[in-house]
């Protein structure tokens, strides 16, 4: 049996899948979103702040601690602002905080 090795970049294995094209689009403008919106987080907190699943028109942020989350929630009207005045359809944001990692 003559078996061949076809390696494919991310980009042909999205363009051969629609639900892969679908999410990678998806993550592509999660992260475009939280670039528009960078400059109204304070810049300490920008590190803990990351592009979470866009589910309809509810966007999720991804934030590393409870602290940070709460800081984040006093600038989610004014973010969701934004991101309507930019063109995006954003009914609303949704906080999340990543649980964290255990070493063992």
């Amino acid at each position: 049996m003559n078996r061949r090795n076809h390696s494919y970049t991310l980009l042909q294995a999205t363009q051969d899948s629609p639900t892969l094209a679908r999410l990678t689009g998806l993550a592509m403008e999660s992260t475009t979103r939280l670039k528009s919106v960078e400059a109204l987080i304070p810049a300490p907190l920008r590190s803990a702040v990351r592009a979470g699943p866009i589910e309809g028109s509810v966007w999720c942020l991804i934030l590393d601690n409870n602290a940070i989350a709460a800081k984040i929630r006093q600038l989610v009207p004014s973010l969701e602002s934004h991101l309507r005045a930019k063109g995006w359809d954003v009914s609303a944001i949704r906080l999340k905080v990543q649980a964290p990692r255990s070493s063992t």
